[in-house]
């Protein structure tokens, strides 16, 4: 269904050209100024220059020519605003025709892309913390918008499951247990089991990176079995089979309580066959040279306004570096998959890095040039104190404590709700808790730092996934009752009957607006501000509004049909946020 402000932009356009104008000018977008009208145009400020006359004037003209507008009327405003209006009975049909549709549907982009977006990125070996959760929540949030709106959309959950942290757990296992068979040389044949429970794992890495601070002697121990873990050595690889067994299950638990997904489990260690090739590459291009022993390219350009420092390959003692890494990931991913785009969903401190790696990956050929390389750099998530969030005794919160936190704190609010029942209160407050968790976070910019406030975000008021589940599960009380006495309506809207009823449906035609903007820019944050503008809507109408009690059949059926449209456009709206409501709360 054609968006709103394109079809009176079409009527508009119509008119600038009946004026003598360029039909260009025509852009029409929503009102800045809602006091004054719903939506505007300043083509005649701009078109002033270019036909040397006032803007006021070039306005007046062009609403002289929009008289027979059949979806809006306008006014020229100094120093040359077109202000316009819908009309009640366009905006009533609109709605009409897309109820008997879809419902409010996604836009679709012209030219869908295959598009990798690379979110996640655990270290194996150890629990995943609240750091994690940005580039999990934020990254399912871009891909789910993605598909929606047309494209071919893989997510990667790129593991760092092949550098010192495998070492490290490897040292504090022989020292723990040096009789193990992946320590012996001339075994054939490893144990089924793991040697260790995932909780057991979660302890033996922050115990073996302490010990490697401390100790040089350790920290060298570590740093030698990587390099056998890398160089082949079997009993090593058999361990690390174990631990990424352990681990990629637990973490599979915890993004499945996340509602996040990935199509492509793939690590650091997929890589690593690409490595060499891209060395060898980037020394026949003559673009690799020698630094202090070092294996360095450089990427900075007459145009950088900020130094770029080189992109270090090779470290002097011959070892690769992350930069070497996903440069080779780039290769894989192309080779694999040549997709249009690949995305990254990184803390925004990596940016220097990336856009090191992207430049190489460029300068080698690596990637088409019409191939597009993203980086969608996200802030950090702080406690009340402004700093990185912790537990109460200091150290690095679990990402699995938050939720059972956040978890409990619903539980407490939906037992007292009499309308949950006891059976169903321990769903209902994992999906409130998962709204409380997910819109908290991706209700800011993405760029932006931010607090995680753990008594605001489990509210149910004020702008919050709460509040705006329980708009939805309000509207389904309300159409259970009505579908009871009147049965389903057919898809008519009649013309509004007040202000508020018409606020909610202009706010209804700006989802497909919302979900494209929050695409282009790569901002969730974006439709969370409709939906919370769209649910604000709904309650005033609510509150302003005799929807049981009122007589009149048609004007009953008519309100069916709008508040289901707006149920349609929140549940739409959520699941590209990435979590769902519950029927009661």
């Amino acid at each position: 269904m054609k968006d709103l402000t394109l079809i009176m932009a079409e009527e508009l356009s119509a008119a600038f050209e009946k004026a003598g104008y360029d039909p260009a000018y025509a852009l029409v977008r929503t009102s800045d100024r809602p006091d004054l009208c719903e939506f505007q145009c300043n083509g005649a400020m701009s078109a002033a220059k270019q036909y040397h006359k006032a803007p006021i004037a070039i306005a007046g003209e062009v609403a002289a020519n929009c008289g027979e507008a059949a979806s809006f009327f306008v006014e020229a405003v100094a120093p040359g605003f077109l202000n316009m209006n819908v009309k009640p009975a366009f905006l009533a049909s609109y709605l009409s025709e897309m109820a008997a549709s879809q419902g409010p549907d996604y836009p679709r982009v012209t030219e869908p892309k295959k598009i990798i977006i690379d979110y996640g990125g655990p270290n194996v070996a150890k629990p995943i913390h609240v750091g994690h959760l940005r580039s999990a929540v934020i990254g399912e949030s871009l891909k789910r918008i993605a598909k929606a709106v047309g494209n071919e959309v893989l997510g990667d959950i790129h593991l760092g499951d092949w550098g010192l942290q495998i070492g490290l757990v490897i040292t504090e296992l022989r020292h723990r247990s040096p009789d193990l068979p992946y320590f012996r040389e001339g075994v054939q044949e490893y144990p089924a089991e793991a040697p260790f429970t995932v909780i057991e794992l979660g302890e033996i890495y922050p115990t073996a990176s302490a010990k490697a601070k401390e100790d040089e002697a350790y920290r060298e121990e570590a740093l030698a079995a990587t390099h056998d873990l890398q160089a082949g050595r079997e009993g090593y690889r058999a361990l690390w089979q174990k631990i990424m067994e352990v681990s990629v299950a637990d973490l599979k638990k915890n993004y499945e309580r996340l509602d996040v997904h990935f199509d492509l489990w793939k690590g650091e260690s997929d890589a690593q066959k690409y490595i060499p090739a891209v060395i060898e590459l980037l020394k026949e291009q003559g673009l690799a040279r020698l630094d202090e022993g070092a294996l360095i390219v450089d990427v900075a350009l007459p145009t950088d306004k900020k130094e770029l420092p080189p992109c270090i390959i090779l470290k002097s003692d011959g070892a690769s570096l992350y930069s070497t890494t996903d440069i080779a990931t780039i290769k894989e991913r192309m080779e694999l998959f040549d997709p249009d785009e690949i995305l990254y969903v990184v803390d925004k401190r990596q940016g220097m890095h990336f856009e090191q790696v992207f430049r190489v990956g460029r300068k080698a050929g690596i990637v088409k040039p019409e191939t597009e390389l993203n980086f969608a750099g996200f802030g950090t998530m702080n406690g009340p104190n402004g700093k990185p969030f912790k537990t109460k005794e200091g150290g690095v919160m679990r990402l699995e404590s938050l939720l059972n936190e956040i978890e409990e704190e619903m539980a407490k609010k939906i037992r007292d709700n009499k309308n949950v029942r006891d059976e169903d209160a321990e769903k209902t407050a994992g999906q409130v808790a998962l709204s409380a968790v997910k819109y908290g976070d991706l209700s800011n910019q993405p760029s932006k730092d931010y607090i995680f406030d753990t008594e605001k975000f489990t509210s149910f008021e004020g702008n919050t996934g709460p509040y705006i589940l329980y708009t939805i599960v309000r509207i389904k009380s309300i159409l259970e009752k009505m579908t009871k006495e009147d049965g389903e309506a057919a898809p008519k809207v009649l013309e509004p009957a007040s202000g508020e009823e018409k606020e909610l449906m202009l706010a209804l035609t700006q989802f497909s607006q919302a979900v494209m903007s929050s695409y282009e820019e790569l901002a969730p944050h974006k439709l969370c501000a409709y939906i919370f503008a769209l649910s604000n809507s709904l309650n005033r109408f609510y509150h302003g509004t005799r929807i049981l009690g009122e007589e009149d059949a048609a004007r009953r059926r008519s309100y069916l049909t709008l508040l289901k449209l707006v149920k349609t456009a929140l549940e739409k709206s959520i699941d590209l946020l990435g979590f769902s409501a519950p029927e009661h709360m």
